[in-house]
């Protein structure tokens, strides 16, 4: 098969929501779809004791949350269908954040009930920065919930998305009748049972056909009419292209966790979703159809495997062909790396892969050479562009609760900070270890991961710092002066760079205004 029928028949995307939309159960649905699995996880429940299948990690399957990326691939209709499952909740918005740069396509999962939510806004506006084309999928019908019309005025008011409904609810809740395929002309009826059939979809052409009535009821059938006479007047016609330029979203209402109108998003997605796309470097631009080798490591997880103490790097491959055993080259080191067992992924089941294309993820086995938004090539020197880092908005001492394990402690805490979900600061004055982040959860994760997986038990200790700010001057002498007066405060990150933890607003703004030859940067790009 050519290079260009490989990417073809790619499409890669993420599935975003606000924590409980119902996104891992539709993960799980859309795998069901694809044979991946056999069996859907019944996530949160504590009486069956499988879990989602893309929540591996323990932390996950006690709380009932994914906090961290997960990536599967499956076959369907003869496409290689690559979902990658983010964290929905806020504390572990920068591993979606980065997740996004990754992915060609997204799909953003609404509760009927509750509507946009704040997660959601924040999400869906990365995407739009970056013109990435969004379904959107309503989801839970089978609970009664906000007027559908209602809905899509609050997607197009909150999230700034221009939308056109490719599917329609017959009613809501326990009278859920079923939902109109507006895409297929056809009707998807909702049984008692919660499950959808092959024949349960029946072919409706033409509304007005009396057999609509016979099977949703005289009211249901006049309501859905005058429905869909008013969608075709207010909405324009849905158009792919403008849908693959990121100026239209497709809706589609259904239940997740019923298996119903799951199909229809599936199958429309596969027809119109883009193919990979290439990527940017500040070098050039890079397209898909490329003979050689780029890509671009978006994301690092210790521990994929706790008995084996492993470190995989994911790579997401923008052009050419990935073949293993062939040497690649790692721009920021300029040396040479060759993979003897690079993996596919279905969450935490891993299969070693002979070659991957553009729009695949692949998994490295990586012993400390990788950092976030490495590039790997076949010689051209690149540096991918638009992958975020952010100052941590809170602070804590970390500390050893077991002296016994200093070495397991210090290796674990490494490894964890090279997966972007925490920031490592040592202040210069004492060698006292601070852990900054963006949300307060990953501390109980980090000091989870830590004792289960390192076998290092840590504690924390309260610091009151307002933001770390990472420092530079033109001359050292400058720089210098500003360390040696400010030195209690100044801390080095986990790359030796510079780093000055302001205690307060206005103590930040003196030192601005006190030494104007000193750069403060709120961001520390990933090199």
């Amino acid at each position: 098969m050519s290079l260009q029928s490989e990417i073809d028949r790619r499409k890669t995307f993420a599935i975003i929501s606000h924590p409980d939309a119902g996104k891992t159960t539709l993960t799980e649905k859309l795998l069901l779809f694809g044979g991946a699995i056999q069996v859907a996880g019944a996530v949160k429940s504590n009486k069956i004791k499988k879990s989602a299948t893309s929540d591996f990690m323990e932390i996950e399957r006690q709380r009932g949350i994914s906090v961290a990326t997960s990536v599967m691939g499956f076959d369907y209709n003869g496409l290689k269908i690559n979902i990658l499952d983010t964290p929905g909740h806020q504390d572990f918005a920068e591993d979606t954040f980065r997740t996004l740069t990754a992915v060609d396509s997204v799909i953003v999962v609404i509760d009927v009930a509750k509507g946009v939510e704040a997660q959601t806004r924040k999400l869906v506006e990365v995407c739009r920065m970056r013109d990435t084309p969004i379904i959107v999928f309503i989801n839970k019908l089978d609970r009664v919930g906000k007027d559908p019309f209602d809905l899509l005025d609050e997607v197009e008011k909150e999230l700034k998305l221009n939308v056109r409904p490719l599917s329609w609810p017959i009613g809501m809740g326990q009278e859920l009748k079923g939902v109109y395929n507006v895409f297929e002309h056809q009707l998807n009826l909702f049984s008692a049972h919660g499950k959808q059939s092959e024949d349960e979809v029946i072919k409706i052409e033409d509304l007005s056909d009396k057999t609509l009535d016979q099977q949703v009821g005289d009211s249901f059938a006049n309501q859905l009419r005058e429905d869909i006479e008013l969608i075709d007047g207010v909405y324009e016609t849905f158009d792919v292209q403008e849908y693959l330029a990121g100026k239209v979203s497709p809706v589609f209402f259904g239940s997740a966790i019923n298996n119903f109108g799951v199909k229809e998003l599936l199958d429309c997605f596969v027809k119109i979703a883009p193919s990979p796309q290439g990527g940017n470097t500040e070098q050039r631009e890079i397209k898909p159809d490329e003979s050689k080798l780029t890509g671009f490591v978006f994301k690092i997880h210790a521990n994929m495997d706790p008995n084996h103490r492993d470190r995989l790097a994911f790579l997401r491959i923008c052009s050419g062909k990935f073949e293993r055993n062939k040497n690649y080259l790692h721009v920021r080191h300029g040396k040479q790396l060759k993979f003897s067992s690079p993996t596919a992924f279905m969450a935490e089941k891993k299969s070693i892969v002979d070659e991957a294309f553009p729009g695949d993820i692949v998994g490295l086995h990586d012993t400390g050479n990788f950092k976030i938004g490495d590039a790997l090539t076949e010689g051209e020197k690149l540096s991918f562009t638009g992958i975020p880092s952010f100052s941590p908005e809170l602070f804590k001492y970390v500390e050893n609760a077991d002296p016994m394990k200093s070495k397991q402690l210090a290796k674990g805490i490494d490894q964890l900070m090279d997966e972007g979900v925490a920031q490592l600061f040592t202040l210069k004055a004492n060698n006292r270890k601070i852990i900054g982040t963006v949300g307060a959860l990953q501390y109980e994760v980090i000091q989870y991961r830590l004792e289960h997986e390192y076998g290092a038990k840590c504690r924390y200790e309260s610091v009151n710092l307002y933001k770390a700010c990472w420092i530079d001057a033109e001359s050292d002498k400058d720089l210098n002066d500003f360390v040696e007066r400010k030195k209690q405060w100044i801390a080095e990150d986990k790359d030796g760079k510079l780093v000055y933890l302001a205690e307060s607003s206005y103590n930040l703004q003196m030192m601005q205004e006190t030494f104007p030859k000193v750069q403060f940067y709120f961001t520390s790009e990933y090199k």
